[in-house]
């Protein structure tokens, strides 16, 4: 990637549409829902720009109403993993010798598209699908991806503008920032359509070729965003779509000698087993595989003594219960001083007793389904382990219903023990649980920082500066993603780069040039223009 001449692009970030009452936007949107869901689609594989049609199918559906099948996709199996590595093999030679500039045209023509003529159809795909209300839709599979697509390439060139600070008389010395040998395997969850998009555009960007894997319960937006990448120009190759299972797609790409990284998102026991893959592995590689991964968190809200309790209540609502909880940062467990808790209770189980759920075609609802039956049936396990438990109480919702779609209602568990299971336990779920504490400031903070394996994001709330001051360094590992008086959910490209560490992943900040960084590999050049004639130096010359 040759450094010269590059001119930076400043980026900035897509503004987050209202979609209001009789909005021209609003009309938009609501008509290429309805068209959607009218419509059947048939997805197939993508691999070298051809579609495949396996024959081996599964089924894409609403799940706020899961008799409703929007589309059938074609699986991959060990056949057409090995396809997809030679067709990216062979898309590499040419792809990571493109100027960086080329590539970057490429990605912000995308994201023109999705800002434009696609934005509609990626939001619908998104809410019908994964059952997001509009306004998540428009943040995630919108705006936020959009900013990837951008910023990404704001910061490639950032990257790739930074030469040596000296080159002496007689010599001139360059850095060449090069993609990586191989492939990228991308496995992307679903919960966020801009992280599916991200997680293989962003090492591509970089010069890399990848093997994309969505989740099985988000291919169907997954599709519109691989179509939108070709419409951009993404030559053939770059990026295979490649639906399947896990141990179909996952064990073949694992086992070849071409991996040169993996870049995910989804659960810490399937990012383990596969770093574990890696290491049994590692002989047969023709180079050391880049590992990049965010699995999850146990994500914590801390309120001190003097904290705005309005505030507060409200991050708790929006923070436990925006996408019914099904982010990787949804506040989870929430830690309340008993000197204030009857005010916070008053004023949060108010807000959550105006709640409204249902089909994500009413605006007006504020939950909507979760993403299947399996993960239906683990939340539910969770409230119904509350219920008979003489160490908590249910004071918001604990109610729960699969009949026509998986819904699940907010619900808040009270909890004597600091340790309880839903303390602890991820549940991705629209559950929260609070502890209300008598402690010091200083033990409370411990017991946030030992009581979850995870660190991806957290919380504080307090007005007493000290407070704040305090709890950040008590906290310093316990998130990589740590606000003062806001919810622990909603980083934003270009303002707050994503990740965290412990069991919540490599903490390679998404949406950054961190992340970026991961996919070169740097070639550092000396060229001397009049080289030494003779070995001796003056230091050997005679007295």
């Amino acid at each position: 990637m040759n450094s010269a001449n590059i001119n930076i692009h400043t980026a900035v970030n897509e503004r987050v549409r209202d979609y209001e009452p009789n909005s021209a936007e609003r009309t938009s949107l609501l008509a290429k829902l309805a068209d959607m869901e009218n419509e059947y689609y048939e997805i197939p594989l993508i691999i070298g720009g051809k579609e495949i049609h396996t024959g081996n199918t599964g089924e894409c559906r609403k799940p706020h109403d899961h008799q409703h099948v929007l589309a059938t996709y074609h699986k991959a199996g060990e056949r057409e993993v090995h396809l997809a590595i030679d067709a990216a093999l062979e898309a590499w030679s040419i792809w990571s010798a493109l100027p960086l500039s080329e590539r970057c045209a490429i990605f912000r023509r995308a994201a023109e598209l999705l800002a434009g003529p696609w934005r509609d159809t990626l939001n619908a795909a998104t809410m019908l699908n994964q059952s997001k209300t509009v306004y998540q839709a428009e943040i995630d599979s919108a705006c936020e991806l959009i900013d990837f697509l951008n910023f990404n390439c704001q910061f490639a060139e950032e990257i790739c503008s930074n030469q040596p600070l000296i080159s002496p008389e007689g010599m001139h010395n360059s850095l060449e920032y090069r993609p990586l040998e191989g492939f990228i395997f991308a496995v992307t969850p679903f919960n966020f359509t801009a992280i599916a998009g991200n997680l293989p555009s962003a090492p591509a960007l970089m010069g890399n070729v990848a093997l994309w894997k969505p989740a099985s319960s988000s291919v169907y937006s997954g599709y519109f965003m691989m179509k939108l990448l070709q419409e951009a120009g993404l030559p053939d190759g770059v990026i295979n779509f490649l639906p399947g299972s896990g141990s179909q797609v996952g064990n073949p790409a694992m086992e070849s000698p071409h991996l040169a990284g993996v870049h995910f998102t989804g659960s810490t026991e399937v990012f383990q087993t596969m770093w574990k893959t890696i290491g049994d592995n590692i002989q047969k590689y023709h180079t050391y595989p880049r590992i990049v991964g965010e699995t999850g968190g146990k994500d914590f809200i801390l309120a001190h003594e003097s904290a705005d309790v309005k505030g507060l209540a409200t991050a708790m609502v929006r923070g436990a219960f925006e996408f019914q909880g099904q982010k990787c940062s949804a506040a989870s467990r929430c830690y309340i001083p008993d000197v204030i808790w009857d005010e916070v209770k008053e004023d949060y189980l108010q807000q959550v007793s105006e709640i409204k759920m249902g089909d994500v075609n009413d605006f007006s609802n504020f939950l909507t389904a979760v993403i299947d039956e399996a993960s239906f049936d683990n939340i539910a396990s969770y409230i119904d382990y509350a219920k008979s438990s003489s160490d908590a109480e249910i004071i918001s919702g604990g109610g729960y219903d699969k009949s026509k779609g998986y819904f699940v209602e907010p619900t808040t568990i009270v909890t004597t023990d600091p340790h309880f299971k839903s303390m602890e336990e991820e549940i991705f779920g629209p559950v929260l649980t609070i502890y209300v504490y008598n402690e010091s400031w200083e033990s409370i903070c411990d017991v946030v920082d030992n009581t979850s394996p995870y660190a991806l994001t957290g919380a504080i709330f307090a007005k007493d500066e000290k407070a704040l001051q305090s709890g950040k360094s008590l906290l310093t590992h316990s998130a990589g993603n740590f606000y003062l008086n806001d919810k622990p959910t909603g980083a934003v490209v270009g303002q707050q780069p994503f990740g965290g560490s412990r069991a919540s992943g490599t903490n390679d900040k998404a949406g950054s040039q961190l992340n970026l960084l991961r996919w070169i590999s740097q070639r550092t050049i000396k060229e001397t223009f009049s080289p030494p004639t003779h070995f001796s130096y003056p230091f050997m010359g005679e007295e």
